[in-house]
C-alpha cells in the first residue's frame, strides 16, 4: 500500500496535507494522532470510501480511486459499525457473509470462530441496537472479519471496548498476522500503537514523524522520570507546582517526569513528596512511552483553560440529602433477563466515584435508573436528594448527565447547542448569557463559537457536551464512558476539568475503560453481569482483591511468545502491557524457575511489579467467568 502527497480538503479546511508512506504486505501499521489530525480521513481515502483532493494513493497495486475489482479483498471497519439494528448479531454476521460470497462451509468456521475470539456466542440471538457500545464495536469489527481480507483497515475498533475484550480482541490481530493479513489501524490508545510494526504521527493533516516504536522514542528531547507513590493525584499536584516547566503526566498510578538531568531531579522530587508526608514507592529513570513522545510533539495544540472559571454554586444544604447518591437493592429487570442484581451504593458529595465493568456488565443501565430515565424493577434510593421512583423529574433538574455519544445536535453550532440546554434547563436572559460564556470558555471554544458541532473534533465535541450538561450548575453529574475515542492530550485535559469541578463541590459519577483513569476516582466499584464484585479506593483493591502475584515480562516483541509465556508453572495468565507482558501467577518462584529451564531463558527477563488496576480488572472478571455456573451474558444497554 502507498500514498503520495495524498490530500483532502473540505471547503476551506485542509483535513489531509500531502501525507507520504508506505506499508509493507503483511505490516501491522499505526495510525496516531490528535482529535481532528485526520486519522479517519486518510483511513477512508485508502479504503476507497473517500475520493482524495490531489495526491495517488494505491492499495494491493490497485489506485485507491478504483478498487471495485478487489473489493472482496479488502476489510473495513469505521467508527459507524454499519452493522443493522434489527438484525440479532448472528444475522448481521451472516449479512456480510453473504456480501462477501463465502461458502457454507466457509461461513460456518469463521463464523464461530469469530463469536468464540470476541465472546459474543451468547448474544448469537440478541438484536444489534439492544447491544451495548462496546458489544456493537465488538460485532462490527466480526462483521468487518468474516472473510479473510488481505488488507484489513481498522478506525480506531477498540473505542469503548473493555480490557478483557480488548486483549482478545489483539490476540485475534495477532492471529490474522500470522496468516500474512496487513493491517493499518488507527487508534487513541497509544499501548496499542506500541504494538506496531511501525507507527505514523499525524498532526494537523500532515504526517510528522513515522517509524518503528523503538525508534519513534528516540525522538525525546528529555529523559523520563517515573514515581510512584501511594498518593499519586496529590504527588501530581506537588511536582506541578514545584516544577512548573516540567513536562509532568500522571499515568493512572505512576507519574512520569521529563527533566534532562534524572539523578539530581530525582534527589529533588524525593525531598518534596517526603517533606509532604507522602510514601515514596520508587523513582526511577525509565524509557519513554509513546504517549510521552507523543504529548511532547503536539503539545503546541490548544487545550481547554482550566482555572477559576469552573467554580460552580453547590449548595450541600439539607435539600441534597446527606449522601449525593444512596440506593439499597436496586434492580432492573427486562423480561426474565436480571441486567441489575441489588446493588447497594453510597457516594459522598464531592466526589469522584467510578463505575466499572466489561462490556455488557449493566453500567449504562444503573446511570440510567440514577437519571431518573429508566424506572427501577426493585430497589429503593435518593440522588441529590430526590427519591428515585417517585422524584424523577425532580433528579433531572439537578444533575448533568453527559453520555456515551455526547448527546450533542450535530447540525447546530455550538452556539445553538448551549442555547438548546439552556432552554431545556429553563435558562434565559442574562443568566443564559453568563452560563453560556462560563460553558465556551470552560471548553477552549471561544474560536468556535459558529462552528458546527459535528464538523468538531473528538476532544472539542466532549468538552462542548460537559458544558451544556453543566450548564444549570448541578451538584451531581454522571459522564457514560466520557472519554472513550479521545486521544491523549484531550483525555488529561477533561480529567483537569473534571477534577476542578470536585475540588468546587460537584459530585462526579463516571464509568470508564480506560484503567489509568479509574486511578484518578477517589473510589470505584466494579460490576459484572449486574453484580457488584468489588468496592473502595483503588489502592484498597489492588491491595485487597488481588491475590496473585504479577510479574513484568521485559522482552522484544512480546506478542509473538505471548502463548509461551501463559504456559509457564503457576501462570494464571499473561497480557501484552505497554512493551512488555504482564504473567499473572499464583507462584512466583515456580514462574521463574520454569522460565529458566524453557526456550525463553535469557529472552526473557521477570520482575515482581505492582499490580495495576488493569491487572485487578481482568483478574476479577476472568475468576468471576471462571466460577459462573450459569453464566447470563446477553448484553445490556
Amino acid at each position: 500500500m502507498t500514498a503520495d502527497s495524498l490530500s483532502k480538503s473540505f471547503g476551506e479546511v485542509k483535513a489531509v496535507d500531502g501525507l507520504t508512506l508506505q506499508v509493507k504486505a503483511g505490516e501491522l501499521f499505526g495510525l496516531v494522532g490528535s482529535d481532528g489530525a485526520g486519522k479517519t480521513t486518510t483511513i477512508r481515502m485508502l479504503a476507497g470510501v473517500l475520493d482524495t483532493t490531489s495526491g495517488s494513493a494505491t492499495v494491493l497495486d490497485h489506485p485507491c480511486s478504483s478498487l471495485d475489482a478487489i473489493r472482496g479483498e479488502i476489510g473495513y471497519m469505521s467508527q459507524r459499525f454499519g452493522l443493522y439494528p434489527d438484525l440479532t448479531v448472528g444475522e448481521n454476521i451472516q449479512f456480510y457473509a453473504d456480501i462477501f460470497g463465502l461458502s457454507k462451509s466457509e461461513r460456518s468456521a469463521n463464523i464461530e470462530r469469530l463469536l468464540n475470539a470476541t465472546n459474543l456466542g451468547a448474544f448469537r440471538q440478541r438484536k444489534a441496537g439492544n447491544l451495548s457500545g462496546g458489544m456493537k464495536q465488538k460485532l462490527g469489527l466480526a462483521c468487518a472479519l468474516i472473510h479473510t481480507p488481505k488488507i484489513l483497515f481498522l478506525d480506531e475498533p477498540t473505542n469503548g471496548v473493555d480490557p478483557v475484550s480488548r486483549r482478545e480482541f489483539w490476540r485475534l490481530l495477532y492471529a490474522l498476522l500470522d496468516e500474512g493479513v496487513t493491517i493499518f489501524v488507527a487508534t487513541a490508545y497509544l499501548d496499542e500503537a506500541d504494538r506496531c510494526h511501525r507507527v505514523g504521527l499525524i498532526h494537523n493533516g500532515k504526517l510528522i514523524a513515522c517509524d518503528t516504536p523503538g525508534n519513534l522514542r528516540n525522538l525525546a528531547q528529555a529523559k523520563i522520570l517515573e514515581i510512584v507513590s501511594a498518593s499519586p493525584k496529590t504527588a501530581d499536584r506537588l511536582l506541578r507546582t514545584a516544577f512548573p516547566d516540567a513536562a509532568v503526566m500522571l499515568f493512572g498510578d505512576r507519574i512520569h517526569l521529563s527533566t534532562v538531568d534524572p539523578e539530581p531531579m530525582a534527589a529533588k522530587t524525593r525531598q518534596l513528596l517526603t517533606s509532604g508526608q507522602l510514601e515514596v514507592y520508587s523513582i526511577e529513570e525509565v524509557e519513554p512511552s509513546l504517549e510521552d513522545i507523543f504529548v511532547a510533539m503536539v503539545s503546541d495544540r490548544e487545550s481547554p483553560v482550566v482555572g477559576n472559571q469552573l467554580s460552580v454554586a453547590v449548595d450541600h444544604g439539607q435539600e441534597l440529602g446527606a449522601k449525593a447518591v444512596s440506593v439499597t437493592g436496586l434492580t432492573r429487570r427486562f423480561g426474565d433477563f436480571v441486567a441489575v442484581k441489588g446493588i447497594d451504593l453510597e457516594v459522598e458529595h464531592g466526589e469522584i466515584f467510578g463505575f466499572l465493568g466489561p462490556n455488557g456488565a449493566g453500567k449504562s443501565t444503573t446511570i440510567r435508573m440514577l437519571c431518573g430515565i429508566l424506572e427501577p424493577t426493585s430497589g429503593s434510593g435518593r440522588v441529590a436528594g430526590c427519591d428515585i421512583r417517585t422524584g424523577q423529574e425532580e433528579i433531572k433538574k439537578r444533575i448533568g448527565y453527559m453520555s456515551q455519544k455526547f448527546s450533542l445536535y450535530e447540525e447546530l453550532t455550538v452556539e445553538e447547542n448551549i442555547a438548546f440546554y439552556g432552554g431545556i434547563y429553563r435558562l434565559s436572559g442574562k443568566k443564559l448569557t453568563e452560563r453560556g460564556d462560563w460553558a465556551i470558555t470552560m471548553a477552549g471554544l471561544e474560536q468556535r463559537r459558529t462552528a458546527i458541532a459535528g464538523e468538531l473534533s473528538g476532544g472539542w465535541k466532549q468538552r462542548l457536551a460537559l458544558g451544556c450538561a453543566l450548564l444549570h450548575e448541578p451538584p451531581v453529574i454522571f459522564l457514560d464512558e466520557p472519554t472513550a475515542g479521545v486521544d491523549p492530550l484531550s483525555r488529561r485535559a477533561f480529567w483537569r476539568l473534571i477534577r476542578s469541578l470536585a475540588a468546587g463541590g460537584v459530585t462526579v459519577f463516571v464509568t470508564t475503560h480506560y484503567m489509568d483513569e479509574a486511578e484518578y476516582c477517589d473510589r470505584l466499584a466494579m460490576i459484572h453481569q449486574g453484580e457488584m464484585v468489588a468496592l473502595g479506593t483503588p489502592q484498597q483493591l489492588k491491595q485487597e482483591k488481588m491475590s496473585e502475584i504479577v510479574l513484568e515480562a521485559s522482552c522484544d516483541r512480546p506478542q509473538e511468545i505471548l502463548s509461551q509465556l501463559e504456559q509457564l508453572p503457576a501462570v494464571r495468565h499473561a497480557a501484552l502491557y505497554g512493551r512488555g507482558a504482564h504473567l499473572v501467577t499464583e507462584d512466583q518462584n515456580a514462574t521463574e524457575n520454569g522460565l529458566l529451564g524453557s526456550a525463553l531463558a535469557g529472552r526473557v527477563t521477570l520482575r515482581a511489579v505492582i499490580p495495576s488496576l488493569e491487572d485487578l480488572f481482568v483478574s476479577l472478571i476472568e475468576a468471576r467467568e471462571r466460577t459462573a455456573t450459569a453464566p447470563d451474558r446477553r448484553a445490556v444497554r
